[in-house]
């Protein structure tokens, strides 16, 4: 689209319109259209405050669901969030967040933690702006600078919201827990310590009228805040869950404190009217559960909000503030200002002091130094950083000033897509998380159902006397006993450690990950990569360093060495494959030394690239290919005993060899050399001691492709494989029954990443490759694959760890508060130390994950 004086006034109207009245817009302002694309899928991000369980989450989904254009709603129980994909010209947000508050829950609408290509303006102290931006066309600085021609404008920065609300929640919970103390110690004083105690005790025994005493009145007085106020939250929690014809956690608790409550108004009643009646009330049971259980979940909020610490620290590595050059042409210094980093353009030139933070991700231009890269890829030895290098934005300059340009800004930084990246993981559900689904849909109705059932059969056998009375404690009856046993078994009961047991290892295991270089993208990934027994590498770039070098190069016509070097720099130049551009190095450098000129006057067409064979093209009115003896053979090209030769030496050194044809014979080659990373053997080993098979498969020679092998350790290899013959021989792996993780770093590893059971894309590959991966290595490492496969292993463990502890409460918990137990060794969980069992559970699955940061990588003991 071309510059246009309509454009001005076209683009307002543009961002409030559908698709067809944009199509109709653009073209009565002059635009010609080829082809108009709509964007027919949105996403929105929801903050969701009052889940309990997983059957809260899954009410939610239910609910979102049935709003017509949303396509797909995932929810995330540990995160308090759900990811929402819509059809814009069908539903909007507010129909969205309405879906969520008739469930019963509070909404409200985020983003993410690091805002793409937008910026904060507050215009005047009254009016904040948000406005989005493509950073090809300007940036933030030029926003604020027109802006502020007009108007009084400064730069807003937004609070985190997720760390702004959850501590609040925290705050609430330790609040509620407080108020709900300033009641219960009393009740529980009264009700249980001074009665112990006479004659300091015997004052509460005072009766007010017939047999209501001083101490049933107080307790009521005391215990009806706790119930009806500071525990309204779960009334609340009750009415919308069996409004959705559901239940939770709750339902149980509402039930069980109602249940004590309610019968202690009745004993209260019976004893203003009764000069007989002598029943005891359990309103400390009410007050007392209320409190356990807000204490755990004032406990648990604490602790969920270190599953996501790492991510919290990711988002804090980027500085506040930078030092912006303005140069002139002649790249003298003209001044230097202090900005906020958000304030920061594509193409800015920055300076960067030693101990200060990169702010964005750039190139040096100037100056030589050591970078701190750990916080970020997880090596602690600091890299040398010279003119030409890359930085990434949040790593150290640990010492010497450098000048960088900027190149990715705001949502492009690798920074910025790391947090995405880990955001996106800690909300996909895993497919462990399926069994806690399942229990949940009928765990609460199979926890009121054995109450009932425990009630009845501790009442109708006491009144039948078929067990003795002495088993009743004193001021008790078997009404009393039995109601007691009853709701101890309704408080014990806890669905939140099934439905926390997956959700926060995932998070804290996503986390670690990111710390340590690792990206993984959510549970799914993470579970299938504990299952792998087979890890397939590609060779170039992941096997071997990725820069090939020339080692020779020979001619085999009387075609002059000049004119041999100039085709291949012609033909190479338009292939971004490592061992083109090793090429075109070694033909321009050779050409330097012998001071010949580079010549690009041929012009080349019909450039067409042949993968895992070569490139072909037209130079000038000569047909040229470049490639190896597969690309050859073919275009038939006849390969004489001198080409043979050479093939055979070189590949037998592991050397890749490149003929060069012009019009149908070989005229010249190169031999190309790329060391294998030194880690590589140690890597297979390692691997082969963990019971894991080793497979390479390349598009290079078999000569080349074997040695490489047999130098890492590798015993199988599938050599002169295209792309799609990858992914070919990577579903005959699977077909044999394994489980496959396929490591490649480039454009032609996708299809095997996609192919695989788990992609990994190695040294942050390209972006087509880390689309198509479901784990990321920072680094180039290849010691990083153990780290993924391993930290899936610890994972995965902890997760069934967890499902066991939760699931073993529950199956230990109920019986023993049912009262199994009593009639053989007297023991008997009073309901609030039943809820006190319960809130204790819901912690101790949440600490558990939290031992995953603990986690050290399996080569540290070995270096």
């Amino acid at each position: 689209m071309e510059g246009n004086a309509n454009e001005d006034l076209i683009i307002p109207f543009l961002q409030q319109s559908n698709g067809e009245t944009v199509k109709e817009a653009m073209k009565v302002a002059g635009f010609q259209i080829a082809e108009f694309l709509e964007q027919d899928i949105a996403v929105c991000r929801l903050k969701i405050k009052g889940m309990s369980c997983t059957s809260c989450s899954e009410s939610i989904e239910s609910s979102l669901l049935i709003v017509e254009g949303v396509k797909k709603a995932v929810v995330g129980l540990a995160l308090e969030e759900a990811k929402i994909n819509y059809d814009p010209n069908i539903t909007n947000t507010n129909q969205i967040i309405e879906a969520v508050v008739d469930a019963g829950f509070e909404a409200d609408l985020i983003g993410p933690e690091i805002d793409a290509n937008k910026v904060h303006i507050k215009l005047e102290e009254e009016c904040r702006l948000i406005i989005g931006y493509d950073p090809n066309f300007t940036g933030p600085r030029s926003i604020m600078s027109f802006i502020s021609a007009n108007y009084q404008a400064s730069l807003y920065i937004p609070e985190r919201k997720r760390d702004t609300e959850r501590n609040h929640e925290i705050k609430v919970y330790r609040n509620l827990f407080f108020w709900s103390c300033f009641f219960s110690i009393p009740v529980f004083i009264f009700s249980m310590v001074l009665p112990m105690i006479p004659p300091y005790g015997n004052w509460l025994s005072y009766k007010i009228h017939n047999m209501l005493t001083i101490g049933m009145v107080l307790r009521w007085i005391l215990c009806t805040p706790v119930q009806f106020f500071i525990g309204r939250r779960f009334y609340v929690g009750s009415y919308h869950a069996l409004r959705r014809k559901s239940a939770n956690m709750d339902v149980l608790v509402a039930l069980g404190t109602n249940a004590a409550y309610f019968y202690s108004i009745y004993t209260i009643i019976k004893a203003l009217f009764s000069d007989k009646f002598e029943g005891q009330d359990f309103f400390e049971t009410s007050t007392m559960l209320i409190s356990f259980i807000l204490l755990g979940k004032y406990l648990e909020s604490t602790a969920k909000g270190k599953t996501s610490a790492a991510l919290a620290k990711l988002t804090d590595l980027a500085p506040d503030t930078a030092w912006l050059l303005t140069m002139n042409n002649e790249g003298n210094i003209l001044s230097e200002t202090e900005i906020n980093t958000r304030l920061i353009e594509r193409n800015d030139v920055l300076k960067i002091f030693p101990g200060s933070k990169f702010p964005v991700d750039g190139i040096v231009i100037n100056g030589q130094g050591y970078v701190n890269e750990s916080m970020i890829t997880g090596e602690a030895i600091p890299v040398v950083k010279n003119p030409g290098d890359r930085v990434i934005g949040g790593t150290v300059n640990e010492n010497g000033c450098l000048l960088i340009m900027a190149t990715h800004v705001g949502s492009e930084t690798a920074l910025s897509q790391i947090v995405q990246i880990v955001e996106a993981a800690q909300l996909a559900r895993a497919p462990v998380q399926k069994l806690a689904d399942q229990i949940s849909k009928f765990f609460v109705p199979a926890v009121v159902l054995v109450a009932v059932v425990t009630w009845m059969g501790w009442f109708i056998p006491g009144v039948a006397g078929i067990y003795p009375k002495s088993w009743i404690p004193k001021a008790m009856d078997e009404f009393e006993l039995a109601l007691q046993f009853g709701i101890s078994v309704l408080v014990v009961a806890c669905p939140c450690a099934l439905g926390l047991a997956t959700p926060t290892a995932v998070m804290v295991a996503t986390g670690k990950g990111a710390s340590q270089g690792v990206l993984i993208k959510g549970g799914n990934a993470l579970e299938k990569t504990h299952k792998v027994n087979t890890v397939v590498f590609d060779k170039t770039g992941t096997l071997t360093i990725g820069k090939p070098e020339v080692v020779s190069a020979v001619l085999f016509s009387r075609i002059s060495m000049e004119e041999f070097c100039n085709t291949a720099i012609a033909v190479e130049a338009n292939s971004e494959h490592p061992i083109a551009k090793a090429v075109v190095k070694h033909a321009k450098n050779r050409l330097q030394n012998h001071k010949s000129q580079t010549t690009n006057s041929a012009v080349v067409k019909d450039f067409e690239v042949h993968p895992g064979a070569g490139v072909g093209c037209k130079v000038g009115s000569k047909t040229v290919l470049v490639g190896n003896k597969k690309l050859m053979r073919s275009f038939n090209v006849s390969l004489s005993s001198e080409v043979e030769t050479y093939f055979s030496d070189n590949e037998n050194l592991a050397r890749t060899c490149v003929l060069l044809a012009i019009d149908g014979k070989v005229v010249g080659a190169v031999a190309v050399t790329d060391p294998v990373k030194p880690e590589a053997a140690r890597v297979v080993s390692f691997l082969r001691s963990m019971s894991i098979r080793s497979i390479m498969v390349t598009g290079d020679n078999w000569s080349t492709a074997t040695a490489i092998a047999k130098e890492v350790g590798i015993e199988n290899v599938f050599a002169e494989t295209d792309p799609l013959g990858k992914a070919d021989r990577i579903k005959d792996l699977q077909a044999k029954g394994m489980v496959v993780a396929m490591v490649g770093d480039g454009i032609n590893d996708s299809p095997a990443l996609v192919a695989a059971d788990v992609g990994m894309a190695i040294g942050a590959g390209t972006d087509v490759a880390i689309e198509a991966a479901d784990i990321v290595l920072i680094k180039s490492n290849l010691e990083d694959v153990i780290t993924a496969i391993d930290l899936s292993k610890r994972t995965i463990s902890r997760i069934r760890l967890n499902y066991v502890w939760a699931l073993g409460y529950n199956v230990l918990g109920v019986p023993v508060a049912a009262g199994i137990l009593f009639p053989f060794i007297g023991i008997r969980l009073p309901p609030w130390l039943a809820g006190a069992c319960m809130a204790a559970s819901s912690v101790s699955v949440v600490c558990s994950s939290l031992l995953l940061q603990t986690y050290k990588k399996p080569f540290a003991s070995t270096r």
